[in-house]
């Protein structure tokens, strides 16, 4: 990278934290203030960065219009798609992708079991909103005043012995999984099939999918599928990254610490 643009960019980190004057940019580049004023004139013809009437630079409506449309046109499907089917080639078990739309939690992809035995769903399929995985970790992502609204509107059905019985307890599960980090639904919508699932978040730390791996008892125990967790846990991270364009080892904001094990 050459020296300019290198100094360039090692502004923006800086005027992310607030307003700074000439001298501070020139400071924390470690060049003359002619050599920071330059950039930010060019910076500033540009909109990536704005000065502001008592001379100080601030990050421009230029650069958080240019974020904006970026994140817009990032397919999360097509960026998760290829993880998904690592995961599905790994353990042999069912992966979904799924997202938060118009009240509703729908499937966006799928990738089938390998075994005869598997779960049915399809890829546009609404969930059941009070017991899926997915669904607890997108629902439970809203800001609380929203999240209550929407547990109080919702019917219970008692799919099986397992199932949500009220918002209240629906309310109560939907904080757990906010705080650690991962859900599951282990016999609440179908006696037969477990699942596990992780949030994919976005640059801002917000969930905008959710992926899950799920499988019959007939093919693996819940105790057995809970063991993969972690490797769930970890494919949901790296997507993350990738949709969140950073190092896969660096964490994004509301990312909790992640813990590889089960509660």
């Amino acid at each position: 990278m050459s020296q300019t643009v290198d100094r360039a960019l090692s502004i923006l980190p800086l005027l992310a934290e607030g307003p700074a004057g000439l001298e501070q940019v020139a400071q924390r580049l470690g060049v003359h203030k002619s050599t920071a004023l330059r950039l930010l004139r060019t910076l500033h013809e540009h909109g990536i960065v704005y000065r502001t009437p008592d001379q100080r630079y601030r990050l421009g409506a230029r650069l958080f219009a240019l974020a904006q449309q970026a994140i817009e046109n990032v397919d999360v499907r097509g960026v998760a798609h290829p993880h998904l089917s690592a995961l599905n080639e790994r353990t042999g078990h069912t992966v979904h992708l799924a997202v938060y739309e118009e009240d509703e939690v729908v499937y966006v992809d799928k990738v089938d079991s390998r075994y005869p035995v598997r779960m049915y769903s399809r890829i546009g399929k609404p969930v059941a909103l009070t017991v899926a995985a997915v669904a607890k970790l997108l629902l439970a992502d809203l800001p609380e005043a929203r999240r209550r609204a929407v547990a109080e509107r919702l019917d219970y059905p008692a799919y099986t012995a397992r199932s949500t019985p009220d918002a209240e307890a629906f309310l109560a599960e939907l904080a757990l999984v906010r705080e650690q980090g991962w859900a599951t639904d282990l016999g609440g919508h179908e006696e037969s099939i477990n699942c596990v699932a992780a949030p994919v978040r976005g640059a801002d730390g917000r969930v905008v999918a959710a992926m899950s791996v799920s499988a019959p008892n007939v093919v693996v125990s819940a105790d057995e599928l809970l063991t993969l967790l972690p490797l769930v846990r970890r494919t949901a991270r790296a997507i993350s990254a990738e949709y969140a364009g950073r190092p896969a080892d660096e964490p994004g904001p509301g990312t909790a610490p992640q813990e590889e094990t089960t509660r």
